[in-house]
């Protein structure tokens, strides 16, 4: 066959043109996703910290494990990771371990708590680039603003109660933290954001940010950061940080708390745009259950005000809710539940699954229950995502060192394991108790 020269022209043109966008659909596809799943090794004695990671097939939901992973954490007992906007960096948070093997506090701190860097290769590899260190001790929690321009970190205890005094009042000594990091845009590597706002009596700017005693869990909703703190015999409330996104800085507007009128405070996440208390307190939903899921708008000073009809009972028989996430869509909410851990089947583990009828109301899915209590699911799930694709939801479970996988009904809302929907597995097998998980589109 031959061409005229108008003919070859357009032929060149079109494989030109092919050619373009084979490299741009390479590049924005999402045909294949990275699933990272922190945790330790079960023969280990020493909490010592490792990643799993799996490809994500974006059309059946199946993953299939990253050759060369898992990889040591960088440290012992991880209990939290992000994934920065791009995806190609990950910061693991770990909690180090203590000398006899116990919790951490404030006697027995935690040692050789770190946050290892790694950046992420071809087909989703991953290496260690640098370690970085808290002001505090015994840290619990790590988030990254949505820039990915900082990073934050809760430690359940200050250095000193130094900051304690400044923040709270002459007569508090102990109290919780927030170290704080800029992260450089081009390595990743991290740095520290001083507090510019309250000094020391040497004259140099506290390195941390205090929070009030026995923190649980923090978020950033809009422009400020919330950490839940509280005990049982104290009862639970929220303290507000402002944010400034540019540097980092965190200021104080009121150096008190906000009581929230519960006592069994688990978490507080921002999903959807609103933000989300859950307390493992009694309700007297029937049949009864442990859990409730409070929802709030913010205030202009970083108050959560109540919505009226914004509490819902967690659905029975589940308890210990855990985390919160919704849809890409806006259309559903799915609230994880970790159960009681010491039921040796977690029948109490799941996933509560409502339709938003509004910004702050809920209906339970008809039908729809605990989804990680069903046949070959995991028990005592730590983490809950939504893949880049918005197909699947994934959850990563303690109890049963697994990842269990998930297909969104696009229709209704109802969570149906892969086996029904793709002939996909429904879980899969990692090498020890899971922590805390992160996904990323990002293809190499």
């Amino acid at each position: 066959m031959k061409f005229r020269k108008f003919g070859k022209a357009l032929l060149m043109t079109a494989i030109s043109a092919g050619v373009v966008f084979g490299i741009s659909s390479c590049v924005q596809s999402y045909t294949v996703g990275y699933l990272y799943v922190t945790g330790t090794q079960t023969a280990s004695t020493t909490g010592a910290g490792i990643i799993s990671g799996f490809k994500i097939d974006h059309n059946t939901g199946n993953l299939v494990s990253i050759s060369g992973l898992p990889i040591s954490s960088g440290g012992a007992n991880p209990v939290r990771a992000v994934l920065l906007t791009g995806g190609r960096f990950v910061y693991v948070l770990n909690r180090g371990t203590t000398t006899d093997g116990g919790p951490c506090s404030a006697t027995d701190v935690c040692s050789n708590a770190n946050i290892t860097q790694f950046s992420i290769g071809g087909n989703g590899v991953l290496s260690p680039q640098g370690t970085y260190y808290t002001q505090g001790n015994n840290p619990i929690r790590m988030v990254a603003d949505s820039s990915g321009t900082h990073i934050m970190v809760l430690d359940h205890d200050a250095p000193n109660g130094t900051g304690c005094s400044l923040v709270f009042g002459p007569s508090v000594t102990t109290c919780g933290d927030i170290t704080a990091f800029s992260v450089d845009s081009t390595t990743g590597r991290l740095s520290y954001v001083l507090n510019s706002q309250v000094t020391a009596a040497s004259g140099s700017p506290l390195p941390y940010f205090p929070v009030p005693a026995n923190p649980i869990d923090f978020t950033l909703s809009s422009s400020f950061f919330l950490t839940l703190s509280g005990t049982p015999a104290s009862g639970d409330s929220v303290f507000p940080y402002a944010y400034n996104v540019a540097n980092g800085q965190l200021t104080v507007n009121q150096n008190s708390s906000q009581p929230l009128g519960i006592s069994y405070g688990n978490a507080i996440v921002v999903a959807g745009g609103v933000t989300y208390v859950l307390d493992n307190g009694p309700n007297t939903n029937t049949p009864s259950s442990n859990g409730q899921i409070f929802a709030f708008t913010l205030g202009s000073n970083g108050a959560l005000q109540a919505e009226a009809n914004g509490y819902y009972a967690d659905l029975a028989p589940y308890s210990n809710p855990n985390y919160v996430i919704t849809t890409s869509n806006g259309k559903w909410l799915y609230v994880l539940n970790e159960g009681d851990n010491s039921n040796t089947n977690n029948s109490q583990s799941g996933i509560a699954a409502f339709i938003i009828t509004n910004p702050y109301q809920l209906s339970p899915i008809a039908g729809q229950g605990a989804v990680n209590s069903t046949p070959g699911s995991g028990a005592g799930p730590q983490c809950i995502l939504e893949d880049p694709s918005n197909q699947f939801i994934y959850t990563a479970n303690f109890n049963s060192s697994t990842v269990t996988g998930l297909t969104i009904d696009q229709n209704a809302g109802v969570l149906v394991p892969l086996s029904q929907s793709t002939k996909a597995k429904d879980s899969y097998a990692l090498p020890g108790p899971a922590t805390w998980c992160v996904a990323s589109g990002r293809t190499s």
